[in-house]
């Protein structure tokens, strides 16, 4: 925080640093001097009518009455990333965005707006990378109206947490009835870490394709239709990961898109029987292995918030979350 000459805390923001992000220390109860101090850190996303609103990280925004606060500053960008490798918000999001690809798309200036027949939430959502080419009312105008054509709800993709994500565009979207619904973290690390590791891949299966095996562990999102089928076999170089079962059905399953020096892992997936056998990270190291013969370097894999299980697995392996991401949907229930 900042101190006056005197020793005394200092408001150094104002109205006109909204977009930057901001350090601030208010005390709780605004009139009464005995208050408790709460910090605050994130993007100043709005000030009106006596508001300060903020969205941290991950996404959450926080109202603040300006008269309970008794210190703020601009502070710089997000510290870079001590380990795995260097990667802005916008590289991730075009990498993730090749590896899930729509059935079908439209450009509506910088954004880019897709579909699947409903089959994730990925695949049929507005990626907004850059301005719309029309006001922001008039493009939400049309997205609603493009998803309505394709009896689809209307989902924009949106990022909070890293340099040059979209703080601004979820306040926007959240003061005009948008609703967040679904928010995950993107995680990046290393690579050989991964395919290093003490795995035991004898009976890990990898192939070009899936195979009707495969798609029954993979179910949970019903019976696979054309749609989903598209999706799964989209990206660079697409490869799928099997470890046989005693059933119909594999022990485990995974999905692998190298593109670059990137390497996405998806639809990794156990059978509850074989759980803590270390089959998860069997085909990740056997995935890995192949991605670093085909010169990738990187990887990145997503995980949703309430996935601790998967959260902690992956931190193991070097992963770590470098921006949050985030479905919000028109005339949610």
């Amino acid at each position: 925080m900042e101190f006056t000459a005197g020793g005394r805390l200092e408001v150094r923001i104002t109205p006109a640093d909204v977009g930057k992000r901001v350090s601030v220390r208010r005390v709780s109860e605004a009139l009464e001097p005995a208050g408790k101090f709460t910090d605050t850190v994130g993007v100043l996303t709005s000030w009106n009518d006596g508001v300060v609103l903020i969205t941290r990280r991950d996404g959450e925004s926080v109202r603040i009455d300006e008269r309970s606060l008794v210190a703020g500053k601009v502070v710089p960008a997000a510290p870079a990333r001590r380990r795995g490798p260097a990667a802005s918000y916008e590289e991730l999001a075009r990498v993730s965005a090749r590896a899930w690809q729509p059935v079908e798309s439209e450009r509506l200036g910088a954004w880019e707006l897709r579909a699947a027949s409903g089959f994730t939430r990925r695949a049929n959502s507005v990626l907004p990378l850059g301005d719309p080419g029309r006001s922001l009312d008039e493009a939400l105008r049309q997205v609603r109206d493009w998803y309505a054509a394709r009896e689809l709800p209307a989902y924009i993709q949106t990022a909070t947490g890293a340099e040059g994500t979209q703080e601004l565009l979820c306040a926007e979207l959240a003061a005009r009835g948008w609703e967040r619904e679904v928010s995950a973290r993107l995680h990046i690390g290393g690579l050989a870490p991964v395919g290093d590791l003490d795995a035991d891949v004898s009976r890990v299966e990898l192939s070009r394709s899936y195979d009707e095996a495969w798609l029954r562990r993979y179910k949970r999102f019903g019976v696979p239709g054309p749609h989903v089928l598209k999706v799964l076999a989209s990206g660079p170089s697409v490869w799928f990961a099997s470890v046989p079962g005693s059933g119909e059905s594999p022990a485990a399953i995974g999905r692998c898109v190298v593109d670059g020096r990137w390497a996405g892992f998806m639809a990794v997936e156990v059978d509850p029987e074989h759980r803590r056998q270390g089959l998860a990270t069997a085909v990740m190291t056997a995935l890995s292995r192949q991605a670093l013969a085909e010169g990738a370097s990187a990887a990145w894999l997503q995980v949703e918030d309430d996935n601790e299980g998967a959260r902690a697995l992956y931190g193991e392996m070097g992963f770590a979350a470098h921006h949050a991401y985030h479905h919000y949907r028109y005339g949610a229930a």
